[in-house]
């Protein structure tokens, strides 16, 4: 049997070329010349063809680019110490330890067991260090010999064995939006299930909806996997099982190892696991809870992130259906002339200019009649976004049980029902907002979580989660939001509005900064999220003046989100070879998903270079978000970008602050990867033809 590695398979401290394809091909030349390749050419190709597909770089200045060829007959690693160092896309730096390992196209998933035992040993300081002070290619060829074995896994064996049953696995992935964070997690876990000889069913719980697993699908797998930002819903589906939870992004850059976490769990009496007995109906308080592994400040993220995914459609159908209103009906219209749109019929109206108002747009009775209905609609919507976020907060902490009480505690922070004391004079019940809403919420599910882990006799499990816990939660939270909480969050958030009526000059620039750097950090994460909620807030909360404080806020937010796909994408036209081809096509699609406001579409830039592209989008959605508010830019949609122009004040302004931001941003991008990297070679057909 012929050793995986042997002295001739190595090279040390040298010199192999300026960049990894020169590396690549030195290496095949390496098998080729020590007699284990039957043609090399096939084996660049292929080689080349899975460098495409993602780096191979590790972290720690190692890289083990791999690809299954029919350019050797039995399995083959070559190895080489580099100097200089040579870029393989790892994000902290080049590479100056490489293996190629080189698999039969025909054979099992020898290279695999190969790279995951190599990948075990090479975050071990002492193999790497063992490896760079070696002396002899003879000295490299025992130390790899003795942690991936003298001979090819699949022929150890002393008799053909019968083939091992595949292993399964099942993901949930969810973020807040659910839009591009959701789908491109499964994608990133079902290639490493792939990769790995693993069978995984992927549930994406996304804004297109769900198509759940199958119960015998849960059943017959062995571990659970949930990458994501928000709670899983049904989550006592999974209970029981072996569980890797991460945030939703982690699967971008560590696919591989959460597979091999799952398959580990699997084994380990002590993994962490689903809370519950199994077979649930989810009915229980709980379920939803984060898993035994899950961190205070995870869970905590993960709460406030549901809630903040199911607020977003009434926000957004909401925000819009209003803004609509306004283009059909003018400002001065639309709430008058409500109760007169309700009360009659299409063909009984009375002109708006008999009642004293001017049409601002067409000057007609029926697009008054229209506008005002979308005002009703509208407005309904957009009062429904508080308790739903305060219900599905509570939801995330308690699962089902929790819903009804944390959307009490959103109605009573919304003040919807115009709940008023016996006082004479009538007071009005205080108007806590969104932060009545997360402390309602979050108050709303603790407290239905208690009550559900109560002991209760067998035949008064059923009304627990029905009418038990809602009425108790409803009673005792209300109580305190009523007594202890309203007034104080009433007084902040009046400070909050007073503050932002009397913003102007410096302090506004200063505001509209501020957003647009947490806008473009994250991308879609919690401080996205936590200025979207903000300015979405103010919206409703705006008057009829279409250069109010909030609407102005709500301005800088969309514009600074929409910046940083922009900016990629401008990136990608200006400077394409500092750019991989893949994320040349993501720059394509960067433009209509930056016009849209979808700020996820700079995420595959970013999760491929963090360093540098996440600070140049940064400066970007800064500068539009200072020059939104300086020129004193508004919107009354919260959603939408460039296409709801008609509720955009100051439209000038409006595209000035984005192509500022786009073009700072851009060039950021472009000086960023300019220095001190090697830019990246598209994989043109000339190039890989080798």
């Amino acid at each position: 049997m012929t050793d995986l590695i042997n002295a001739g398979l190595v090279r040390l401290d040298a010199d192999l070329g300026s960049d990894k394809h020169d590396v690549i091909r030195a290496l095949a030349r390496v098998v080729g010349d020590a007699g284990r390749a039957t043609d090399v050419d096939q084996l660049v190709e292929d080689a080349f063809a899975r460098e495409a597909t993602s780096a191979t770089g590790l972290p720690g200045g190692i890289a083990i680019p791999h690809c299954r060829t029919a350019g050797v007959a039995e399995p083959v690693l070559a190895f080489a110490r580099l100097t200089p160092a040579v870029d393989f896309g790892a994000k902290d730096g080049p590479a100056d330890i490489v293996f190629l390992i080189c698999a039969p196209a025909g054979g099992d998933n020898t290279h695999l067991q190969l790279l995951t035992k190599l990948a075990r040993s090479l975050v071990k300081p002492a193999f790497t260090d063992a490896l760079r002070s070696a002396q002899t290619p003879e000295e490299v060829a025992e130390l790899v010999t003795d942690v991936v074995g003298s001979t090819p896994p699949a022929a150890a064996a002393a008799a053909p064995a019968a083939p091992a049953a595949r292993r399964r696995l099942v993901a949930v992935t969810a973020c807040p939006t659910g839009i591009a964070h959701t789908y491109m997690a499964a994608e990133a876990l079902e290639a490493a299930a792939e990769r790995a000889g693993v069978d995984l069913a992927v549930e994406t719980q996304g804004s297109a909806g769900a198509k759940p697993l199958t119960k015998d699908t849960i059943t017959q797998a062995e571990a659970v996997i949930f990458a994501v930002d928000v709670g899983v819903r049904d989550r006592s589906r999974f209970a029981g099982k072996p569980l890797v939870s991460s945030g939703v992004k982690r699967p971008f850059d560590q696919a591989d190892q959460m597979i091999a976490e799952a398959l580990a769990a699997v084994d380990d009496p002590n993994a962490a696991r689903v809370e519950g007995t199994g077979g649930g109906a989810g009915d229980g308080a709980g379920d939803s809870t984060g898993g035994s592994g899950e961190s205070w400040g995870g869970r905590t993220r993960r709460v406030l992130m549901t809630g903040v995914s199911y607020m977003i459609p009434f926000v957004a159908a909401g925000g819009l259906l209003i803004a609509l209103s306004f283009l059909l009906g003018g400002y001065e219209i639309v709430g008058p002339y409500g109760d007169i749109a309700v009360n009659n019929s299409i063909f009984d109206l009375p002109d708006p200019q008999a009642l004293g108002l001017e049409h601002a747009l067409f000057g007609s009775g029926l697009a008054a009649y229209i506008g005002a209905l979308f005002f009703i609609i509208g407005k309904t919507a957009f009062m429904l976004f508080i308790p739903a976020l305060a219900g599905y907060i509570a939801y995330a902490i308690a699962d089902r049980p929790g819903i009804a009480p944390g959307f009490v505690m959103g109605g009573l922070a919304g003040n919807i029902f115009n709940v008023q004391t016996s006082a004479d004079p009538p007071v009005a019940m205080p108007v806590t907002g969104f932060i009545g809403a997360i402390i309602g919420g979050v108050l709303a599910g603790l407290v239905a979580h208690w009550i559900g882990g109560w002991k209760v006799p067998t035949w008064a499990r059923g009304l627990m989660p029905v009418m038990v816990i809602p009425l108790f939660t409803s009673i005792i939270v209300g109580l305190l939001m009523i007594i202890v909480f309203g007034r104080p969050i009433a007084w902040l958030m009046d400070q909050l509005t007073e503050g932002l009526n009397n913003l102007s000059g410096g302090s506004a620039v200063i505001l509209g900064v501020i957003l647009g750097l947490m806008m473009a950090f994250d991308m879609g994460g919690p401080l996205n999220k936590v200025a979207y909620s903000f300015a979405a807030a103010g919206v409703g909360a705006a008057g009829a003046a279409s250069d109010s404080p909030e609407l102005k806020i709500m301005a800088a937010v969309m514009l600074a989100g929409m910046v940083p796909p922009l900016a990629l994408a401008l990136a990608t036209v200006l400077r394409p070879r500092l750019f991989t081809t893949a994320e040349d096509e993501n720059g394509k699609a960067g433009w209509a998903l930056g016009l849209s406001f979808i700020t996820e579409g700079a995420i595959p830039f970013a999760a491929a270079d963090p360093f540098r592209v996440i600070p140049a989008i940064m400066l970007g959605s800064a500068v539009t978000g200072g020059l939104s508010m300086a020129l004193d830019v508004a919107v009354r949609a919260p959603h939408g970008g460039i296409f709801v122009l008609f509720a955009v004040h100051n439209i000038l302004g409006y595209f000035i602050a984005l192509i500022a931001g786009t073009v700072v941003g851009a060039v950021a991008v472009i000086a960023l990867k300019s220095f001190g990297r090697t830019p990246a070679e598209s994989t043109d057909p000339a190039l890989v033809a080798v």
